[in-house]
């Protein structure tokens, strides 16, 4: 079980994490998105012993992770920016994986290799940005640890190879009980992938919930009446967002869907339509209610 406890950290005057305190099960897929400069990479560098927290503490399995060497062995992390030594060729680096950790599966990572296609024997320096992450994926994923950490998995990534990614990740959870930490941009990446989702912004833990609970606990509802009326018509109604186009309104509410709907329908409306908010929609108007939102004249 991973442990973030209060977790600060700072570049110079600049507040990286601040306060960031979440519990991450084991067997779990926990996706993590945010604003540009909201903290994720920082996190996962943290939490992956890179960081040591200029306050709070992150813990594995009831241990500190930083210069701690045996909980650092239960950790693969595939950062944004890739890095393999120079001229080196991805089997000599799988030699070099193996020499770290005793884990290492020799029979995976060429059954890996087969299945991607890709030059084992080349540099690593002539492959593609897409070739060069299947490769440090499939590094990191044949030390067959119990905490795998993606940063900007899917970056550089096709449709399919996308997909293939996916399902590699899920089997080592489903498969062996592992814990994947993904961070990304793309909310549909992470809709069908993960059980949790937290959203960062300005370094703080905005939002965390299960991936179901995030998509039901908020919807979309279209409402009209013959008479004129606003927002204030709605009091005791959370609404996340209201616009109003003629005689129709678009409300994005949060609560009881049951008790909200029974609400507005007993206000005699011509029109309600309740619909499901994608984790896209959800992301946006949250973001959009802290005051992170851009407006193109």
């Amino acid at each position: 079980m991973i442990s973030a406890n209060n977790i600060t950290k700072k570049f110079d005057s600049t507040v990286a994490l601040e306060n960031v305190t979440c519990t991450i099960n084991n067997g779990c897929i926990y996706g993590m998105v945010g604003s540009n400069g909201a903290g994720k990479s920082t996190f996962l560098r943290v939490l992956s012993g890179v960081y040591k927290p200029d306050g709070g503490e992150a813990l594995l399995d009831g241990e500190p992770i930083y210069e701690n060497p045996v909980s650092k062995a239960k950790i693969a992390y595939v950062p944004d920016e890739l890095y393999f030594i120079p001229g080196a060729s991805l089997l000599r680096m799988g030699d070099m994986y193996r020499s770290f950790y005793p884990s290492f599966d020799r029979d995976m990572f060429q059954g890996l290799i087969k299945d991607l296609d890709l030059p084992a024997k080349r540099s690593l320096n002539t492959y593609s940005k897409g070739m060069r992450r299947q490769a440090l994926t499939i590094l990191a994923l044949a030390t067959r640890p119990d905490y795998i950490f993606f940063d900007e998995t899917f970056d550089g990534l096709d449709p399919v190879m996308r997909n293939y990614i996916k399902k590699l990740i899920c089997q080592n959870v489903v498969d062996r009980g592992a814990t994947a930490i993904i961070t990304s941009h793309s909310l549909r990446e992470l809709e069908d992938t993960c059980d949790q989702l937290a959203l960062l912004h300005k370094g703080g833990l905005i939002l965390e919930s299960d991936v179901f609970g995030l998509k039901t606990s908020q919807y979309k509802i279209q409402i009209a009446f013959t008479d004129e009326f606003d927002r204030s018509k709605f009091e005791g109604i959370e609404i996340v967002s209201f616009s109003k186009h003629g005689s129709v309104a678009n409300m994005i509410v949060k609560g009881d869907r049951q008790e909200t709907v029974e609400k507005l329908s007993a206000m005699g409306p011509v029109l309600l339509d309740v619909l499901p908010l994608t984790l896209e929609e959800v992301f946006t108007y949250e973001m959009e209610a802290l005051g992170y939102t851009f407006n193109l004249e």
